[in-house]
Parts: C-alpha cells; structure tokens; sequence
C-alpha cells in the first residue's frame, strides 16, 4: 500500500513539475532574455527606434531586451541569422525592408528566405522626401517633375548606393512620371547629402530624419514627402501623390519579425505587448522626434502590406536594373 502511494505521489509530483514547465514555457513567455537583432550598425533611425521598444517592453516583462547590432550584406547577415535561430520568440529582428521585401530581387542568393519569416509588428513608417540644392530653378515637385522633363536625361539624382531605398524611390517616380533621371551612386546618406548641400547634385530622395535639418537650416529644399499623407514634421509640404504623382506612396518602414515556425500565441503575445508601448505618450514623441509615425499593424496587416511591397519594390528594381552579386 506504502508503494503504490508512494508512486502515485510521484506520478502526482512528475505531472506538476511537466504541467508548471509547460505553463512556463507558453502561457508567461517571455521568462528569460529576448534578443532583438538590428542587422544595420548603431547610431541610425533602424537602430533607435527598437532601443525605444525594447526599454519599454523590458520594463513591462520584467525581462531584459537586448538589442544586437549584426550589420553587413545590406541587412542580409542579421536577418540570416535570425532565420536560423530557434522559433520560439525570444530571438527577433527588427529592420527596415530592404532584407524583407527588397534584397530577394537584388541578390543573387540570399542564405535565408525572406517570405518565411513570422510578422510580428510594424514599428513605423518613415516618408523619405524630395529634396533639391538651393539653386536648382523649381519652387515645388510639380515644377521638379516639368523641369526634369524638359532637361530629361541631364538630371542628377543622388542616391545612398545602388539599391537602397532612396535610388528605389527615385526610380519609381522616374517610371510613374516617365522621366530619365542620372543617378548618383554615394557609400550612404552622409556623403549624398553632403553634395546635395555643396550643389554638386541637383536632387535627393533621402529620408525624411536624415535631411530634415538641413532643410530648416536653409541648406537644402524639400518640395515634397513620397508618403501618402503629409509629414507631421513637415505640415505645410505637399506628398507627391498631391504634386501629380497620383497614388504615389513610398515609405521607409520598420518592423519586427521572428523565425519560420514560431508559435501563433507568441507572435501574438509580442504584437500585443509592441502595440501598448507604440501608444505610449512618450514613446510617440520619441518616434515623431525621428520623423517616424507609429505602426501598429496586427500580424495579418503586416503579411499583407510586405506582399504589397515586394511588388512595388520589385518594379522599382526591374526600372532601375539593378542587381547585386
């Protein structure tokens, strides 16, 4: 009688500790550190914005949020290795769209597969703008776009590099309004803002946190935002959709995503924690102060606007025919 008791208390203490291990592991994720991976270098908008995030939801887990820098490849090393890591939430990466709906249609190989990554959230959308040297003859896009057209292929576009968002962007306003733009490749935004300043290049389509100040400095111009909807920092700038460009709508935009594979009630669990820091006062401040608007899309949105992109920026692509070995 002693042995069966003792047994069937011993089965009772094995189903407790499955059962407490269980609950641990999914009904109070996160129970240890989660790492976000940043597959660009510190300092930048891609890099700000989760360090933002993560402090907030550190402070609501009661976990710590480590955010690693893994740049390299255009993004494409970060996001690699997130695809590989363990699909259970705690390791993610948080970037701009260039390793998620770009980089497939510019490389020739990638070592991972950008459509299988889980969506979490997206952060914020980010307007890169139409900025002119001070002396460039135009007082709106409108009068860019006919100047352009009138001087066509003698217009100097500068670019962060082939391929990036700013070359992209340029390209698809070239297509939609059927212009022939010479653009000028720099090793980033630094330099091609440097030589928008300098005159040295007639136009940039940077972003917006990156030419903001210079324009309030006088040094350069910017016409328009490639958003849909006007720039809070830029109130009285018109879109390029309001300029002639009907439909236009080009962002920078920022989000999360977790390995293939991880589950539905974690992917949940961390839009939903993401989507109460993106309303926090301080945190939206924070954001507008980068010249970024909050997102907050459920994972749903999210899988649908990245297939919604991958096909705008792959018309991008083909019109600019760019590759990258």
């Amino acid at each position: 009688m002693r042995q069966t008791t003792s047994m069937a208390c011993a089965a009772l203490a094995a189903w407790a500790v499955f059962c407490g291990v269980a609950h641990a592991e999914s009904g109070e994720f996160p129970n240890r550190p989660v790492r976000i991976v940043v597959p660009y270098s510190a300092g930048g908008t891609a890099d700000v914005l989760p360090r933002i995030i993560g402090e907030k939801l550190s402070a609501m887990w009661g976990q710590p949020v480590i955010i690693e820098n893994r740049p390299g490849a255009g993004g494409n090393i970060g996001a690699a290795l997130v695809a590989k890591a363990a699909p259970d939430g705690y390791t993610l990466v948080s970037t701009p769209p260039a390793p998620l709906v770009i980089n497939q249609y510019l490389y020739k190989s990638l070592q991972f597969d950008p459509e299988r990554f889980a969506p979490v959230a997206v952060l914020a959308r980010v307007p890169n703008v139409l900025a002119v040297k001070n002396d460039l003859p135009v007082k709106s896009a409108q009068e860019f776009i006919d100047y352009a057209r009138k001087n066509n292929g003698q217009v100097t576009v500068a670019t962060q590099g082939n391929g990036t968002t700013s070359h992209l962007t340029g390209a698809l306003v070239a297509s939609q309004a059927n212009l022939n733009f010479v653009f000028v490749p720099y090793g980033g935004t630094a330099p091609a803002l440097a030589d928008l300043m300098g005159g040295q290049v007639d136009a940039f389509f940077d972003n917006i946190s990156s030419t903001f100040r210079q324009h309030e400095a006088g040094k350069v111009r910017i016409l328009a935002v490639t958003s849909a909807q006007r720039s809070p920092l830029l109130p009285k700038t018109p879109t390029l959709a309001e300029s002639g460009l009907s439909g236009f709508d080009v962002s920078t935009w920022f989000g999360v995503v977790a390995p293939a594979g991880t589950p539905d009630d974690v992917v949940n669990k961390l839009n939903a924690s993401i989507a109460q820091v993106l309303q926090m006062p301080d945190v939206k401040q924070k954001f507008i102060e980068q010249g970024a608007e909050v997102g907050g899309d459920t994972p749903a949105q999210m899988a649908d606007f990245m297939k919604a992109e991958r096909i705008k920026w792959k018309k991008a692509i083909d019109t600019a025919e760019v590759t990258i070995n």
